[in-house]
């Protein structure tokens, strides 16, 4: 067993969620990141993350589905439409984040003339 399960919940899930998987979940899936998703006999369902808890990285079928949006279980291998993009967990802080330009006084062109 894993002793940091016990102390930290930053690594994958707590201890509580441990043991609540262990006796009340049913293993339903997963998805292309990595993480586990379960069902309890009640209808309740959780994910445990695979590395960073991040809840970002719950791709878009698998998002409606934990939250009883839809209720039949998400199949990664569907065929997605062309137009769909491949789903990405939040960008902020890396290389690849949203940066926007920045506007300046003189970059903005009057649509009238002001009185003089």
């Amino acid at each position: 067993m894993n002793y940091k399960i016990i102390f930290t919940w930053w690594n994958n899930q707590t201890f509580g969620t441990f043991l609540k998987t262990l006796f009340f979940g049913k293993y339903v899936g997963s998805d292309e990141y990595g993480n586990k998703y379960y069902q309890s006999k009640t209808n309740e369902r959780w994910v445990v993350y695979s590395k960073n808890i991040e809840a970002t990285k719950i791709t878009a079928d698998w998002y409606l589905w934990i939250h009883h949006t839809i209720d039949k279980i998400p199949d990664n291998k569907l065929k997605k439409y062309t137009w769909q993009k491949k789903h990405l967990p939040n960008q902020t802080g890396s290389k690849n984040s949203f940066k926007p330009v920045k506007i300046t006084k003189n970059d903005i062109k009057k649509k009238y003339d002001s009185w003089k």
